[in-house]
């Protein structure tokens, strides 16, 4: 074990830290939770998982975590019994919701399979499941008492899942460690590669920059708020296309949006932000949609950052120079349709 950080979040602890795979499932598991992507990965390490769910953002709903609940309280798991979920961000959200709930929080300990899930869904307690196509909409502030890292896995990861991963890595960047982003462009070779060294330190920078902010913010009451950076546009996208484009991809092109409404707000310098979506578009990522601006529009009524009930836009205004915009319909429709 390799410790990244050990943190507090609302006054619950939580460790970070890098495993190799022999030593990445804790002995004390009352109950494993993967899907059936990361299922072979359990039973490999001697274990077997127990509830083994549908891979997809479709099916992150209800039932999923009815079937947790019912098997835990069918196996008389206690209070400080271990439930573990192994797999990306669907599943590390599931299993720590349904943790949140047995006899009002049990113990629970996150192994993310993707990258996505390695530098940002596992971290920092928000856990759910979407309501229908609106993401999230039901869920806790649940941080796991561990999230267990294995970057080796990511050889194997599907090359869509690779970069709707790198797409949360890039977001971090942007919003809290400007120096990562000068080391991806200068390697990015290696990144396409997936160089072991070069992600192992992606990796670690993103969990101490979500981490940090987590710590000082559980509840997104403040600047935690700004990891939500192209997820306003992103999820209203994931939606109205019926989640048929990946969470980390929605989110490039989320960031596209937010980086062509700063622009229009006076806020971001155009050249940079034009700097930044060639980045983008130089690891294969499109900043274009087919799906209707007027869905996308209507779709973001839903998303839960709202305040005063008015809709939070997370908006770049240069390197680690994030504002927080509450923008008019009118004007977002414009930048939909650019």
């Amino acid at each position: 074990m390799e410790l990244i950080k050990d943190f507090i979040f609302g006054g619950f602890p939580c460790r970070a830290a890098f495993y190799n795979k022999e030593e990445l499932f804790p002995s004390d598991t009352a109950l494993f939770v993967a899907d059936g992507n990361t299922a072979s990965l359990i039973t490999r390490s001697g274990d077997a998982p127990e509830i083994i769910l549908t891979p997809g953002e479709a099916h992150k709903q209800w039932s999923a975590i009815d079937r947790i609940l019912q098997l835990a309280m069918n196996k008389g798991l206690a209070r400080d019994s271990v439930i573990c979920g192994a797999g990306g961000g669907v599943v590390t959200d599931m299993t720590a919701f349904a943790g949140s709930l047995y006899m009002r929080g049990c113990r629970v300990i996150l192994i993310p399979t993707s990258l996505l899930a390695m530098v940002d869904a596992a971290l920092g307690g928000k856990t759910g499941i979407d309501a229908g196509v609106y993401k999230n909409m039901i869920g806790s502030f649940y941080p796991a008492e561990e999230v267990r890292i294995c970057p080796e896995i990511l050889q194997s990861l599907p090359e869509q899942e690779y970069w709707a991963g790198m797409g949360e890595v890039l977001k971090t960047a942007i919003l809290g460690d400007w120096e990562m982003m000068d080391l991806i462009r200068n390697n990015k070779e290696a990144v396409k590669a997936r160089d072991p060294e070069i992600l192992k330190e992606l990796i670690r920078r993103c969990i101490l920059v979500k981490g940090n902010l987590v710590e000082e913010d559980l509840r997104e009451k403040g600047r935690r708020a700004y990891l939500n950076l192209g997820h306003t546009f992103g999820h209203a996208l994931e939606a109205v296309s019926e989640f048929h484009w990946a969470h980390g991809l929605a989110v490039v092109w989320g960031m596209g949006k937010a980086l062509d409404a700063s622009v229009a707000l006076g806020l971001a310098d155009a050249p940079w932000a034009e700097e930044v979506k060639a980045l983008f578009r130089d690891f294969g990522y499109t900043l274009d949609a087919d799906e209707s601006p007027d869905a996308m529009l209507q779709a973001m009524q839903m998303d839960k950052k709202k305040k005063g009930g008015r809709l939070r836009y997370i908006i770049p205004a240069g390197p680690q120079d994030i504002r927080i915009e509450f923008l008019e319909p009118d004007f977002v429709l414009e930048i939909l349709k650019k």
